[in-house]
């Protein structure tokens, strides 16, 4: 009878762990006040419609110089930091699907990853994601940056690899999605993060990692933003 419930319990640890990066997904109050300080500026000076809108975490919210490093086309900045995936799913419907934006580039997953959500959770925030800007936005083009190695973060590189890995696949079967590959530039040639694109944290890049992201990322946004 114990090897029994000892089975059953291995059993139902896979379901446990689902559950619990389920339960973490759901608390979204933390951020109220980043959102409605967008609604705020919205109101202040209303964007007009089909700019590009970057959305994630606080790669994004630092990318303080986006319509300068941008300058082809209007962009929007939606990043709110220590944000994961479901946070942007979460509050699409107000800081995504007013803007009606010509394309979306997200930045998230590392805070996901960090928390301990498994690679395979982290493809299914975003494909979640995905749905929801394009119930709001038909066919709108969605560009993912890749998790970037950091150095504070140096110790979770194998499990950012396999969800870069698995957004990247996944991608490469939808029409309209693209993985911006920023995970390889960043890497030494020993395979390893590198000091120099980040600030004294190791976490948060510097204007060196901003200009390796703008070659990357600069013409998908060209191509497809207006």
């Amino acid at each position: 009878m114990t090897r029994w419930i000892l089975l059953s319990l291995i059993a139902l640890l896979p379901a446990l762990a689902m559950a619990h990066e389920r339960d973490a997904a759901n608390d979204h109050t933390i951020w109220r006040k980043d959102i409605a300080a967008f609604e705020a500026a919205d109101r202040a000076q209303p964007p007009a419609p089909g700019a590009v809108l970057f959305i994630g975490s606080s790669s994004i919210r630092f990318w303080t110089t986006l319509a300068s490093d941008f300058p082809e086309v209007r962009t929007i900045n939606r990043g709110f930091g220590g944000s994961e995936i479901n946070d942007a799913t979460y509050f699409a419907d107000r800081i995504v699907a007013p803007y009606r934006p010509s394309a979306i580039v997200m930045y998230a997953g590392d805070n996901d990853i960090a928390a301990g959500d498994s690679p395979g959770f982290v493809l299914k925030e975003f494909q979640d994601f995905v749905r929801k800007a394009r119930a709001a936005t038909p066919g709108v083009p969605i560009a993912f940056i890749a998790i970037k190695p950091s150095m504070a973060r140096e110790a979770l590189l194998p499990q950012i690899r396999v969800a870069n890995a698995k957004i990247r696949d996944w991608a490469a079967t939808q029409k309209g999605v693209t993985y911006l590959d920023v995970l390889t530039p960043m890497l030494g040639e020993d395979g390893q993060p590198q000091p120099k694109w980040f600030r004294d944290d190791g976490l948060h890049m510097n204007r060196s990692g901003y200009e390796l992201w703008i070659g990357i990322v600069k013409p998908w946004v060209d191509a497809h933003g207006r």
